[in-house]
């Protein structure tokens, strides 16, 4: 067994609290694109979202992970606007019901990310790292949100 004690610990801070990844931490994938390359992580209707979180939870759950534009090969584009109107109020809607868990918004959009943020959303979780929409790291200082 490998001696971590050497390392340094590796902490977030979320909605006021000091996350460790001292330990792994469950990611659950809830997509509200009609088209996302994995059909089971797909979302329809808010009844719906709000039954497949609470067995994610019930699961293990430690963060919630949106999106609303599909990064698989050949996907379509999809507006700003459009991803908005997709996550949003699944964001609101979950962040009610279940107002302690990390939300992470999945989206390299800075005005999405901002949107999410403003509905419930803690944590951006962007796939290009900044590269495709440099904003969107003003936006996490500006919320003082972790962006991954």
């Amino acid at each position: 067994m490998k001696d971590t004690s050497i390392y340094p610990k590796r902490t977030f801070n979320c909605k006021g609290i000091l996350h460790s990844f001292d330990h792994p931490l469950v990611m659950g994938i809830l997509n509200s694109t009609p088209d996302s390359f994995y059909a089971p992580s797909r979302s329809h209707g808010a009844n719906e979202v709000a039954n497949k979180v609470q067995e994610m939870i019930s699961q293990g759950l430690d963060i919630l992970d949106i999106g609303g534009y599909s990064s698989r090969p050949g996907a379509a584009d999809v507006s700003e606007d459009e991803e908005m109107q997709r996550v949003t109020p699944v964001i609101e809607k979950l962040h009610n019901e279940f107002p302690d868990l990390l939300i992470s918004i999945d989206t390299f959009r800075s005005k999405v990310a901002d949107a999410a943020i403003n509905a419930g959303a803690s944590i951006i979780n962007d796939i290009s790292g900044g590269g495709l929409d440099p904003a969107i790291y003003a936006v996490a200082a500006k919320h003082k949100v972790p962006l991954f």
